[in-house]
Order: C-alpha cells, then sequence, then structure tokens
C-alpha cells in the first residue's frame, strides 16, 4: 500500500526524535569544557594558576577592561532560560530545558565560533531573573535570554538592555525578526513589491510577532497596513478587552493602537483579506490557516507559516491555494525560517567589537546580509534564504553587524571591515575543525547506529 503524503511528512518528523532518544544518552549531552591554551609540563600549571595568574589579575584589578584581553569573557555568552517556554513544548521548567539550552550552545559554537554556557534556572519571577543576570555581567561577554514565556520575556529584556552594558539578546524575539525580515526582503524582490506599500498579516501576538512587527516598522511597513491576531481575533482599538490588555500586556496595546488603520474586525480569515503577506507564529497545524482564505489574499501572496513541528498550513496547500512564495519553519521544506542564520553572526560580529548592546538597525543590517548571501546564490521562490551550511553567510553577518555598532556608537573597539572578517572566519573556522579533528580522533565517537 502506497504511503500518502501525510504519512511520509509524518514519519520525517519523528524521525529525528527518535534518534535524540538515543544519541542525548550515548554521549551524555552535548557540550563540554576544552581548553584552549597550551599545556607542555606540569609546570605550565604555575603560569596558567597560582602563582602565575596573580599577575594578570593584578593588571585586571587596575583596569577592568582588560578583563577581555586576558580571560574568555569577550567570547562567552550565557544562555539563560527559566523553561516557562520550551520550543513547542511551553511551561516544561529548567531542567526539561537543559537539552534544549545545550543545542544552542552546540550551534552558537559550531556556526559562530562563539562559547555559549546554557544556565537554566528555578526562577520564574521577573524582577529576580533581572536581578541574576545582572550578576553574571563579570563573566560573560553577552546574555541570550531564550524560551521565557510572553510577556515577561519582553520586561526581562527591555530592562536588562537598559541596565547592562553587554549586549543581551531575546532570540525567540530579535532572532526571529532578524530570520523573517531576510526572507521577506528577497520575497518581495521576486513579487515585485515595495515594504512601504504591503498589507502585511501577522498571525500570533506572542514574542515573535511582537518584536517581527517592530523591526518590519524599522524596515519601511506602513504600521497603518499591519493586523495582528492573537487568540481572540484582530487587534484594533475598539476591542472591548483593550484596558485589560493595556494593565496585563503592554507591547501588545502599544500594536492594537499603532496597527490597522482600517479598523478589520474579525480572525484569521478577515486579517487576510486582500493582505499581500501573512506571517504565523501561532500554534502548530494544519488548517490554522485555511487555503480559501490564501485565496482570497492579493495577487502573488507570500506566506511564510512557521509554526513548529507542523506550519500553520501545509505549503502544497498554500501553494494551490495561490501562494506565490511559502516558507516554514522546517528543514525538510524549501525556504526555511531559521533563527539559526541570525544569531551565531550576529553574537561573532558584537562580541568581536565589544558591543554594549544589540540595535535594531544591527539586526536589520544583518537580514540584509542574510539576503544577500541568498540572492548572489540566485533568487528563486524556493530559494529566498541560505541554509546554515553556507557558512559564509556568519562572518558576513558579522562584519555587517560590526560596522553598525562601530557606526552608532556602541562598540568599545573599532576596526576595519578586513580585519573583522578576517577574525569572525577564523574562529569560526578553529570551532568547525576542531569538531572534525576530534571526531577524527575518536575523542568525539560516532553515533551509535540505528
Amino acid at each position: 500500500m502506497k504511503e500518502s503524503g501525510c504519512v511520509k511528512v509524518e514519519r520525517r518528523v519523528m524521525e529525528p526524535g527518535k534518534l535524540a532518544l538515543k544519541y542525548h544518552p550515548f554521549y551524555k549531552g552535548k557540550i563540554q569544557v576544552t581548553l584552549k591554551c597550551s599545556v607542555r609540563s606540569y609546570d605550565d600549571f604555575a603560569i596558567w594558576y597560582t602563582p602565575g595568574v596573580a599577575e594578570p589579575s593584578r593588571e585586571i584589578s587596575r583596569n577592568p577592561d582588560l578583563v577581555f584581553e586576558y580571560t574568555n569573557r569577550g567570547n562567552t555568552v550565557a544562555i539563560i532560560s527559566d523553561g516557562t517556554r520550551v520550543l513547542g513544548l511551553g511551561k516544561i521548567g529548567p531542567e526539561a530545558g537543559l537539552p534544549v539550552m545545550e543545542g544552542k550552545s552546540l550551534l552558537f559554537k559550531y556556526l559562530g565560533g562563539v562559547d555559549a554556557y546554557p544556565l537554566v534556572i528555578n526562577i520564574h519571577d521577573p524582577d529576580r531573573i533581572i536581578e541574576f543576570v545582572k550578576a553574571l555581567e563579570p563573566s560573560v561577554g553577552g546574555i541570550n535570554l531564550e524560551d521565557i514565556e510572553t510577556p515577561k520575556c519582553f520586561y526581562i529584556l527591555e530592562k536588562l538592555r537598559e541596565e547592562m552594558s553587554i549586549p543581551v539578546w531575546h532570540d525567540d524575539q530579535q532572532g526571529t525578526a532578524t530570520a523573517v525580515l531576510a526572507g521577506l526582503i528577497n520575497a518581495l524582490k521576486l513579487v515585485g513589491k515595495s515594504f512601504q506599500d504591503i498589507v502585511v498579516a501577522l498571525i500570533g501576538a506572542g514574542a515573535a510577532n511582537i518584536a517581527i512587527a517592530r523591526i518590519l516598522f524599522k524596515a519601511g511597513v506602513d504600521p497603518g497596513k499591519m493586523r495582528v491576531v492573537d487568540s481572540r481575533g484582530v487587534l484594533h482599538q475598539g476591542r472591548s478587552d483593550l484596558e485589560k490588555i493595556k494593565e496585563s500586556n503592554p507591547w501588545k496595546y502599544e500594536l492594537a493602537l499603532k496597527t490597522n488603520k482600517d479598523g478589520v474586525q474579525g480572525g484569521i480569515a478577515e486579517a487576510l483579506r486582500d493582505a499581500d503577506v501573512v506571517i504565523g507564529m501561532s500554534r502548530p497545524g494544519p488548517d490554522v490557516i485555511k487555503k480559501e482564505w490564501i485565496s482570497g489574499m492579493a495577487d502573488d501572496p507570500i506566506v511564510f507559516a512557521c509554526a513548529n513541528p507542523v506550519p500553520e498550513i501545509w505549503p502544497w496547500d498554500a501553494k494551490e491555494a495561490g501562494a506565490r512564495i511559502v516558507a516554514t519553519g522546517r528543514s525538510d521544506f524549501p525556504n526555511q525560517v531559521n533563527n539559526c542564520l541570525g544569531f551565531p553572526g550576529i553574537f561573532r560580529g558584537a562580541l568581536e567589537v565589544r558591543a554594549k548592546t544589540i540595535t535594531d538597525e544591527m539586526c536589520i543590517e544583518a537580514a540584509r546580509e542574510i539576503a544577500r548571501v541568498a540572492e548572489e546564490k540566485g533568487l528563486r521562490e524556493d530559494h529566498i534564504l541560505p541554509t546554515v551550511e553556507e557558512w559564509e553567510v556568519f562572518p558576513r553577518e558579522a562584519v555587517v553587524v560590526g560596522m553598525k555598532a562601530i557606526e552608532q556608537g556602541v562598540a568599545r573597539l573599532k576596526m576595519s571591515r578586513e580585519e573583522l572578517y578576517d577574525r569572525s572566519v577564523e574562529k569560526i573556522r578553529n570551532a568547525r575543525e576542531t569538531v572534525r579533528v576530534m571526531m577524527e580522533e575518536g575523542l568525539i565517537p560516532p553515533p551509535p547506529e540505528d
């Protein structure tokens, strides 16, 4: 009996999970601490530890900025999560979130050459999380917030960006927004539309879409031409629950005031009517977005259905309904909108110039560079974004991010584009080569056979 397309997709969805349950206990996790200095003999311990280490410590006490020269702080990021919104799993707790944060560490290192350490915390009060993260500042060059529920994730990010002098980033917000913008830049080129003229429907009003809205406004989208749909329908100024939203989620409230100048009411169907673009960051599908709603969009509609593991609408259904370009969050379909395209290169650039923050403008520059990499390889309806295998995207991002930080006055170091590129390539290549050599030497054993 021949398998249906849906059954084949389901098998593909299940296979990584089955292997993950086999591989994770085999390796006992995905990361470890190893050395980056030489140990020629036990005599070197006197240099790297006591008594020799006292001398760099004295120098740092006189000039704290030397910590970036004498330690690994400048290449260190802490990945912070309280386990309240882990991937598509929800509030599963910090322990259950740890495998995900280790995976994030792996991506930081292999793709960006960044040493990122997972710190899952049993703290859920936002002010206590802020206090904890601020206390880490002397040890790290940056903070990556991950999988923290809304709306507290907005408050935590804003306060930490205000009060810390190192980059603080929430990948569910800034990372997703960067990847979406990169894909949308090229999708609009293919359909011959501009940011200024499009009507955009955002399905979902969580961390991702609220940040996407902010970035799209800065990229040129007219806020009045955006329609945002939450679980109760389209946001508009006449909503009966607006005062409640103002109290519980001022970030969503601001969107309700700023968007939907035509006062569209209803649900997803009404939001999509005559829209040029739909960006789904909601619950897993299919059938969250229906084919007939895609058919009611403007000419050459662009559909980003990014829910995982199943998009809001299957790509083939969206295409049958008239979508010109379809993107999802999955690697086994064309046009994957993947945060991994953003954060490794963005942090690489920010850390190289010792940036004090990561601005929205730095994210926009990164998105433009991601889009350029794909365009240079040839834009097609099924190729609007590069893949993570095209490793050159990461040092190129690092360059534009670092240069924008210098231009905006948030970088502690100034360097040329060439120097920034060479330093980024060296660190990324070193990370990849270290894994390759360790695998060849058997220090990282092959995974168990199926």
